[in-house]
């Protein structure tokens, strides 16, 4: 999916007035002052309206008689819209809601991939293999590069996902994407994260045996290994919000 800012001013205006809003910069219940807008975003008003009713369209904000458009409650926003997850994690801040969205998603992967390698196992081809391992060999070769690294693990639970051959199982690379690459752009910047190339490793070699009960242990403890490397990086969470 090509990011809104690629897509001139309409696509730029979507991204920052969605940035505003998921940072807390425009709170919530906030009525939005459009000519205000206009003038520092300088844009036409047509372009602003546009881009609103693609945050609409997101739940995200909402225009009544009277009061005009305001943001709504985080509670109506679209949270498994694949923008409004990259909109989330992208940027250099990690804010306090960034690190429960990731605890959220990482108890979502929990839920989904142990469940997608099962199926993967019984089900892949001589295609899904050679996909899991080219992104296993990337990994290796990786060398240095943050950016490749979180490029590679990103094809790998991609290439898990489509060896379900489960299209709505597919479509949840979606969901899981945006996070795991935050996640992943979190723990490479760091000096001396885990090694991931033998849990990931041993993941690719029971799906191969087609062994789901392996293949299943093996990514539960890849899971545990990501969750270690970002409690060293972070800290373990307190007592009442645990990860």
């Amino acid at each position: 999916m090509t990011p809104y800012a690629r897509r001139g001013v309409h696509g730029q205006t979507v991204e920052a007035l969605a940035r505003r809003i998921l940072g807390g910069e425009i709170p919530e219940g906030t009525t939005l002052d459009l000519v205000a807008l206009q003038s520092e975003l300088d844009v036409s008003l047509t372009a602003l309206r546009e881009s609103l009713k693609v945050l609409a369209a997101k739940g995200m904000v909402d225009a009544r008689q009277k009061r005009g458009t305001f943001v709504r409650a985080r509670a109506d926003w679209n949270l498994l819209d694949a923008d409004v997850l990259r909109w989330q994690f992208e940027g250099d801040r990690t804010t306090e809601t960034d690190r429960a969205l990731l605890r959220n998603l990482a108890e979502v992967r929990a839920i989904i991939e142990p469940a997608a390698v099962r199926l993967a196992a019984e089900r892949r081809t001589d295609a899904d293999l050679a996909a899991l391992e080219s992104a296993v060999d990337a990994m290796r070769d990786q060398g240095t590069d943050p950016a490749h690294a979180v490029e590679a693990d990103l094809a790998f639970h991609r290439a898990l996902l489509a060896a379900t051959h489960n299209e709505l199982l597919q479509r949840m690379e979606m969901v899981i994407e945006p996070g795991l690459a935050h996640r992943d752009r979190i723990v490479h910047s760091h000096p001396h994260p885990e090694d991931p190339v033998p849990a990931h490793r041993a993941v690719l070699d029971a799906v191969r045996d087609q062994d789901p009960q392996a293949a299943e242990a093996a990514m539960r403890a890849l899971l545990d290994q990501a969750g270690r490397d970002l409690d060293r990086i972070e800290g373990p969470d307190d007592p009442k919000g645990g990860k």
